[in-house]
């Protein structure tokens, strides 16, 4: 059964040990950031939960939590209403895509229009929005906002997540939206919604092709229709029982300073000139619970959330539409925000295969991946050790090793140009390597075989030895 909200969500992760509210006061400015980081590298997110904090210092009554959507691995997969594995979350995000189910509009009275407030009323300041990068970021940001569009020419709608407006062409379809109206000298209609339940938030970061409605694929994930309603002021659909509700517009030809931002890559990002959302009405339920997403450096909620669909999405764009055999697993490490490196394994079956697999991987996207591996069915890509060790003998860089020069850059990637540089017009390039044993004798891996291992590990006990 889907999920009705945020705080149903909640409520179920309480039941399961996966959420925790923090009861002591805190700053909104610094230590709600710094008491998350600090979560986030103490606790492995194989264990990891949810964040709540309910005593935030100038705001008395009001509620912030973080970490709800990618917090771990086993809240991540509480909302998709999986046990969890590659293969179960590969067939949750291919049955959302291939059968996604519209959102349904209400006429009646919704959760998210309790309260309207416009004009001089219409401020964000009445909420605790933190600063995430203290003393670095010029001041609060939204960081699970969802960006609400609709395509000029067709109506499509379209579910995007940025801090601020911070678009990048072609990676947000919300850019690509507003290309559009701004050619036209038209101002496009926007809403920016917070606080909504867990599978709308994935449909909003995942990468789904240009002309999809996310609202839609968060059906699919949901397995049912998301309930909508109209805006007050802009003829947008929005969640009818999200929190937090901001409804305006984006002129034309208006740029504004935006950042710098502590992002995911672990680098402060901008400032760059970028478009500006200005605010007409604000709609929030009576007792507005405000939700985050965690970034700046990984491992984070941001890089968890990324690497879990993303995952899934090259496993089916190589193995399902491109339908190249062999395909294994696919991983993004979370050094790499989940998004700059990209490890492939497969088996091979014909010459020329791995170097047909490096080529396709990152078409999947066209800023995506700076780095791409691909290696055989023996290795395991998630773990650390047996990449390396594939890097190192089964390598040879004069003969294994591809550029390709002047691509779209990785968003934000502090190495593809200056500070400061238009973030449209930078340039980056892409490694391919093919760590896969060549086609010729190549010789055993001088392990014992595994039946032997398997048989040790099966009478462990009798050696007297610890794991520790």
């Amino acid at each position: 059964m889907p999920y009705e909200d945020l705080r149903h969500f909640i409520e179920d992760l309480e039941e399961h040990n996966l959420f925790r509210w923090v009861d002591a006061e805190v700053e909104k400015d610094w230590e709600i950031s710094a008491v998350t980081r600090t979560y986030f590298r103490r606790v492995p997110k194989e264990v990891r939960g949810a964040l709540g904090y309910r005593n935030i210092k100038g705001y008395p009554g009001q509620r912030l939590v973080v970490g709800t959507v990618g917090g771990g691995v086993k809240v991540y997969n509480k909302a998709l209403g999986i046990e969890g594995g590659f293969d179960a979350v590969n067939e949750k995000w291919r049955e959302a895509l291939t059968n996604p189910i519209p959102g349904k509009r209400t006429n009646g009275k919704a959760p998210c229009q309790e309260v309207v407030l416009s004009g001089e009323e219409a401020d964000l300041n009445r909420f605790p929005i933190p600063t995430w990068t203290p003393e670095k970021d010029p001041g609060p940001f939204l960081t699970s906002a969802c960006l609400v569009t609709k395509e000029r020419d067709t109506g499509i709608l379209n579910v995007g997540r940025k801090t601020g407006v911070l678009w990048d062409l072609p990676s947000q379809h919300g850019a690509v939206h507003f290309a559009k109206y701004e050619e036209a000298g038209e101002p496009m209609p926007m809403a920016v919604v917070l606080g909504v339940e867990p599978t709308i938030l994935m449909g909003a970061v995942a990468k789904a092709p240009m002309g999809y409605d996310e609202f839609a694929v968060a059906g699919g994930l949901r397995g049912a229709p998301v309930d909508l309603v109209k805006c007050k002021t802009i003829d947008l659909d929005v969640p009818a029982r999200a929190e937090i509700v901001l409804e305006g517009h984006v002129p034309p030809n208006i740029r504004e300073r935006e950042g710098p931002f502590g992002e995911y890559t672990g680098y402060m990002g901008g400032p760059y000139e970028m478009v500006v959302f200005e605010i007409d009405c604000i709609t929030h339920r009576a007792d507005a619970l405000n939700q985050a997403f965690f970034s700046q450096m990984p491992p984070s909620e941001s890089s968890l959330i990324r690497a879990i669909p993303e995952e899934a999405h090259i496993y089916k764009h190589l193995a399902q539409d491109l339908r190249i055999p062999g395909i294994v697993d696919v991983h993004l490490p979370e050094a790499g925000g989940s998004y700059s490196i990209c490890w492939v394994r497969m088996k091979q079956s014909y010459p020329g295969q791995a170097q047909q697999v490096l080529s396709a991987a990152w078409t999947h996207h066209p800023a995506f991946a700076k780095w791409i591996v691909v290696t055989d069915e023996d290795v395991d890509i998630r773990d650390p050790f047996q990449r390396e060790w594939a890097l190192a003998w089964r390598v040879q860089p004069h003969r294994d090793m591809f550029t390709i020069p002047n691509t779209a850059p990785v968003l934000l990637d502090p190495s593809a140009g200056h500070h400061g540089e238009d973030l449209w017009e930078k340039r980056s390039s892409k490694m391919l390597i093919d760590a896969t044993k060549p086609w010729l004798d190549f010789p055993d891996v001088s392990l014992p075989p595994q039946k032997f291992l398997d048989r040790a590990a099966d009478q462990w006990d009798k050696y007297g030895l610890t794991d520790g």
